[in-house]
């Protein structure tokens, strides 16, 4: 299982690359992979189905200078801090282990490094929900997943410094879901590592989640193919730096 050292970029070549590693994988070009990156600026990730005017304060993202892209994933909106979040992403043929089967298991055992790192901190991390970790009942953690022809691309983030004013300004989050939830504002749902009074910067986070995604696979440090830089730039060129793809309703 090969993993992928730390790359820091734009929201259009970070959902770019994912999809191309998905492509290999399903062509059989490359082997189960794990990675880990940060976005850069600043960003708002989508999903697939979701739509842009009802989940996002484009206004205030415009303000703030912050690009919205749409994810091939489903879920909600998600605001990915350069100064405070990194993002996971597992892409694994199902057959890799039997609880990749079903949905439900299959988040749990791909997101479980997360929590295992979480909890090396000290910290009461445990899943909530389909695809939520939490940390005293309040989320630092969520993932996305889709499914293509036997092959599985869940990524998702771990929130150590998120800066949760910014959050609050640039998504759209219904008093509904608040209160389905027991809460009545994002600060009461939404925690960080920070919050937990752990301050850790960008490499000590990275540091803990990749010895997390080591202990749990048998993974092997590589890079990405000629294959899936090529088409990762066609991707960002025709579709994630696309506004007819990013802007659908």
């Amino acid at each position: 299982m090969r993993f992928i050292p730390l790359i820091v970029a734009r929201p259009e070549v970070q959902m770019a690359i994912d999809e191309a590693i998905m492509r290999a994988r399903i062509e059989g070009k490359v082997p189960d992979t794990v990675r880990l990156y940060a976005f850069s600026p600043s960003s708002v990730t989508i999903g697939r189905f979701q739509s842009v005017v009802h989940d996002v304060n484009l206004d205030e993202a415009r303000r703030l200078r912050i690009p919205v892209v749409r994810r091939i994933t489903g879920g909600g909106s998600v605001f990915h801090d350069e100064f405070g979040e990194i993002t996971y992403s597992v892409i694994a043929g199902e057959s890799f282990h039997p609880m990749l089967k079903n949905v439900g298991s299959s988040y749990r055992y791909l997101a479980g490094p997360l929590v295992d790192a979480l909890r090396e901190l000290g910290l009461d991390a445990d899943f909530s929900g389909l695809n939520d970790i939490t940390v005293k009942g309040k989320k630092i953690s969520g993932s996305a997943q889709t499914r293509r022809k036997g092959v599985i691309l869940q990524h998702g983030t771990f929130m150590y410094a998120t800066r949760v004013e910014v959050l609050g300004k640039v998504l759209r989050v219904s008093g509904l879901k608040l209160r389905d939830k027991g809460v009545s504002s994002i600060w009461e749902r939404v925690t960080t590592l920070e919050r937990e009074g752990i301050k850790l910067n960008r490499w000590e986070a990275y540091g803990l989640l990749k010895r997390g995604f080591f202990r749990a696979f048998p993974l092997k440090e590589g890079k990405l193919t000629d294959y899936e830089l090529e088409l990762a730039e066609r991707l960002v060129e025709e579709k994630y730096g696309n506004p007819e793809w990013n802007e659908l309703r």
